[in-house]
């Protein structure tokens, strides 16, 4: 925010209270009039530069007494605008401003294009300012709101502007209670009551609204916080929301530790529920991938997020993302392992965690499988920490036994003593391997003769027999070291095996269920992997098909690649993959390959379908013009023939009456092959369009001119004031009209149909109002389809084309047609089309003066 003072002009800057709104109506501008009036009476100079109070009468009566500086008028486009005169506001020079709707787009002719950057120069001339601003105009958020609400807000401005404001409150409202303010008529104009609360005004919609305000208020105040501790230089963590980690796995006690996490997370509001999974860096041998998605689906399911971590060391990887997310507590199960497994291998991830753990609560959450695990892998890849504990077994072991046999060689024979050392290299071969467990076989064979095989004291051997026991010592003593060792390699293979099914397994199941399978496999292997970036590209035009890359900015690696089918061609960043991962890498590819398959039978399925969706239109068509062309026909045809009759002397009143039937069944016949017609042309994608700016107002007026009934009650109300839409004349009409026939065939009696229109930015909403019974929610979808009318027992009054061709029509125009409740009971058509954007006259850099339609 530009806060920099002009030498001579201001001896500080401005400070900005901002009044946050989560949606229209919510008292914004009530509160900051409030505000005023208080600072007022403690002897401020407070005046008011710009105030938009939308004729609302509380909000009118907070003005009184207050100084309002005269608004600057401007002319655009033949018509006058207000704005606030920035100019009057700097001469007069209070000491705090009003500025309404910061996100407000200004006029041209004024010095800049929005209304937050005359506020920027109102700060840097030393004044306060006050204003206000909806959580939709906020410009992170615009894309989040459109789908939301489907209704985009050209007007925006950026978040931080307002996220450095010297002070943000948020006003805030129960979606019930805005609703019926709005009901009450203390937001809109009664007329425009029923469109809003159908509309923008859902409860799901400022419900959303609602939430989005909060998150963010609370996301801004996280970060003043953040930067407080960092000015401070305070390192601890500080317990003002609680965040609980929760450590996986992948085992099966998952589930119950997540749940325990979760209840801790809920005693508290707004406590944070986050899972994190450390995956090594070595590839695919860890936990079961199929555990950690079950468990994943738990955490998302209980409202906490799903994280993965690359670290070899578990603990120092657990604390840095507790730490990192200002996490208070961190969860974790007890161990599996066995209390000889422990003694081993030493402290496990659970102990070494707490140890290092300072500020953070850690919790060992006790499950059914603790101590049920079994002992280390013999023989498992082993960690340069665990080789150098084997070695120095192997050579402290033999020593030990030794020491603590000499002080029972007079009770021992020399076998015994031969099998306890033999039990001393095996377990050096369980901690170490094989390597270890020579160094400890030869070791012990020296001690064995030297201290225990006469004469003693010297590596002299007398009898044969004892140099044949020491030979079958140090054979087996190798042997079973060796076997040991192979065993445990066996159960690493085996374990590496389970782990690569379990991953190709989940792999399948991706495909199999389709949606978005080809992001989510590029993503897997790129974590299976352990690389840094995964691209699918064809390999005769080089085109990047999918990319899936990791966070942070990697230096470049080794790449590998694997052909996927015969134009394709698979590309992994990051580190040298060993044989066995690449093995693993061709099942991938294939997998790969499998879904670039099913997209293309999309594809072509997509293709094909719209051709048996021709060809049901055929039949349909053909099964339903036998009765409704002949019906017309027949009466044409009996009319003119009986008048043509030279046997039959009919009177003028006869003649009149035979005429007008012909005519009507003409007319009947012309709208039927003509919405035929269309019909065919909208399902074979050959309609032509002629698209301009029209008239909403004379496109009604020509609507009802073509009813049957031109004197049918039909009350337009604000189709003067809409914004022209880019549409079609002649095919804009027959929408219409078709809409209102059917209003009006199922409006309660005596009722009008009322047609309103509003703007939404870059939109135009039509809605045609009846009084009727209404659409069940079921139903909505049926009305649209070719040949059907709903509660009609047969075809005599149409084949049902009305709303199906007008549903086409519209979207062929980039519209759309829909079905909505009327408040109070009714049905609401909803046309939407866009509006005509006019080519811009202004300087360069200089925004239209568009206004959204909710303020």
């Amino acid at each position: 925010m530009a806060r920099d003072l002009t030498p001579g002009t201001a001896t500080r800057t401005g400070r900005l209270r901002v009044y946050l709104g989560s949606a229209p109506g919510v008292g914004k501008t009530y509160r900051m009039l409030d505000e005023a009036r208080r600072r007022q009476e403690r002897g401020a100079d407070v005046v008011v530069g710009y105030i938009e109070t939308h004729g609302r009468q509380h909000t009118r009566r907070m003005l009184e007494g207050l100084e309002v500086l005269p608004r600057v008028h401007r002319s655009y486009r033949g018509a006058e605008f207000e704005e606030m005169d920035l100019d009057a506001v700097l001469a007069r020079r209070p000491s705090v401003v009003l500025v309404d709707e910061l996100a407000h787009t200004n006029i041209p002719g004024g010095r800049h294009a929005k209304r937050w950057q005359d506020v920027e120069e109102l700060l840097a001339a030393g004044i306060d300012v006050i204003t206000t601003v909806n959580i939709q105009h906020l410009e992170s958020l615009n894309d989040v709101v459109r789908k939301i609400t489907g209704i985009p807000q050209r007007e925006t401005v950026p978040d931080e502007v307002v996220r450095r404001a010297d002070q943000i409150e948020l006003v805030d409202m129960a979606p019930q209670a805005l609703r019926r303010r709005m009901a009450h008529g203390n937001v809109y104009k009664a007329e425009k009551v029923d469109a809003a609360l159908s509309n923008y005004f859902r409860v799901g919609n400022l419900t959303a609204l609602r939430e989005l305000a909060l998150l963010w208020v609370a996301g801004r105040v996280d970060e003043g916080l953040r930067d407080y501790r960092a000015d401070h230089r305070i390192d601890r963590v500080w317990e003002t929301r609680e965040r609980v980690v929760v450590a996986l796995t992948g085992g099966p006690e998952g589930e119950t530790i997540i749940r325990r996490a979760a209840r801790i997370a809920d005693r508290t509001a707004g406590g944070d529920l986050l899972a994190v999974h450390v995956s090594r860096s070595d590839g695919l041998a860890g936990a079961s991938s199929g555990a950690l998605a079950q468990q994943r689906q738990l955490v998302e399911a209980l409202g906490g997020s799903y994280h993965v971590v690359v670290g070899d060391d578990v603990p120092t990887a657990l604390l840095a993302f507790a730490r990192a997310h200002d996490a208070t507590q961190l969860v974790l199960g007890t161990s599996r392992r066995g209390r000889i497994s422990r003694f081993l291998t030493g402290p496990g991830t659970g102990q070494t965690t707490v140890d290092a753990s300072e500020d953070i609560d850690v919790h060992m959450v006790t499950h059914e499988f603790t101590g049920r695990g079994k002992l280390p892998s013999l023989g498992r890849r082993h960690s340069k920490r665990r080789t150098i504990a084997g070695f120095a077994s192997g050579l402290i072991v033999p020593a030990l036994l030794t020491a603590v046999l000499s002080q029972f060689h007079a009770r021992l024979n020399l076998t015994t003593e031969a099998l306890i050392f033999q039990l001393g290299v095996v377990a050096v071969a369980l901690l170490g391997g094989a390597v270890s467990a020579v160094v400890a076989a030869v070791i012990a064979s020296v001690l064995l003769n030297y201290f225990f095989i006469p004469p003693v004291h010297t590596l002299t051997i007398d009898e044969t027999n004892n140099i044949v026991a020491l030979l079958v010592f140090a054979t087996v003593a190798l042997t079973v070291s060796t076997v040991v060792d192979h065993a445990g390699k066996l159960t690493s293979r085996a374990a590496r095996a389970t782990a690569e099914a379990e991953t190709l397994s989940t792999l399948a199941g991706s495909v199999l269920r389709g949606a978005d399978a080809l992001p989510a496999l590029l993503e897997k292997s790129r974590t299976a992997f352990g690389m840094d970036s995964v691209a699918l590209l064809d390999s005769l035009t080089g085109e990047t098909i999918a990319r899936s890359d990791g966070s942070g900015d990697s230096p470049a690696g080794e790449v590998t690649e694997v052909a996927v089918g015969e134009r394709s061609v698979l590309l992994l960043t990051g580190r040298r993959l060993p044989a066995a991962d690449q093995r693993v890498l061709t099942a991938f590819a294939a997998h790969v390959a499998a879904a670039l398959e099913r997209d293309r039978l999309a594809v072509v399925a997509a293709e094909v379908e719209p051709i048996k969706a021709a060809d049901r239109m055929r039949t349909a068509l053909l099964a339903a013009v036998s009765h409704d062309l002949r019906t017309p026909l027949a009466a044409a045809r009996a009319s003119v023939g009986s008048l043509r009759s030279p046997d039959v002397e009919f009177s003028p009143e006869d003649q009149a009456e035979l005429l007008a039937t012909a005519d009507e069944s003409l007319v009947k016949l012309t709208r039927l092959v003509d919405n035929l017609l269309d019909m065919s042309r909208l399902q074979a994608g050959a309609l032509t369009l002629h698209l301009a700016p029209t008239s909403l107002e004379e496109m009604l007026v020509r609507a009802m001119d073509s009813l049957s009934d031109p004197q049918a009650p039909i009350q337009p109300l604000d189709l003067d004031t809409a914004p022209a839409v880019l549409a079609d004349p002649p095919l804009l009409e027959r929408v219409l009209a078709n809409v209102i026939t059917n209003a009006l065939r199922h409006n309660a009696p005596g009722a009008p149909v009322l047609v309103t229109a509003s703007h939404h930015a870059d939109l135009v909403e039509v809605r045609v109002i009846d009084r009727g019974p209404g659409i069940a929610p079921e139903d909505r979808d049926r009305v649209f389809l070719p040949f059907q009318r709903l509660g009609d027992t047969d075809n005599t009054t149409g084949v049902g084309l009305g709303l199906a061709l007008s549903r086409g029509l519209a979207e062929a125009m980039g519209g759309s047609l829909e079905v909505e409740d009327t408040p109070g009971g009714g049905t609401t058509m909803l046309l939407t089309l866009p509006a005509v954007s006019e080519p811009q006259t202004v300087e360069p850099g200089t925004a239209r003066p568009e206004r959204s339609a909710v303020q």
